[in-house]
């Protein structure tokens, strides 16, 4: 799956709970999920299970400390694929 795939599937997942919408219309690869989006750390948890949910993979806490941004999150959900 290429990047812009990754991020198509991430966006609707993201705008449950991004405050910012309009940098949520310019989502890319250095888009912060906190300092752009808006979306606070309980939130981000959410994200991150969702995320799980729609790529049938398991995230590791390790992992999910680094999931604060789309590369990281592209990054770490290309890698959990590639093990399954």
């Amino acid at each position: 799956m290429s990047n812009e795939e990754l991020i198509i599937k991430l966006k609707p997942i993201v705008a449950n709970y991004a405050q910012d919408k309009l940098a949520l219309e310019q989502i890319n690869l250095d888009t912060d999920f906190i300092k752009d989006l808006k979306i606070n750390s309980a939130n981000l948890v959410d994200v991150i299970l969702d995320v799980e949910e729609e790529f049938d993979i398991v995230i590791d806490n390790e992992s999910m400390e680094r999931m604060l941004n789309v590369q990281s999150a592209i990054e770490i959900i290309e890698a959990k694929l590639a093990r399954k």
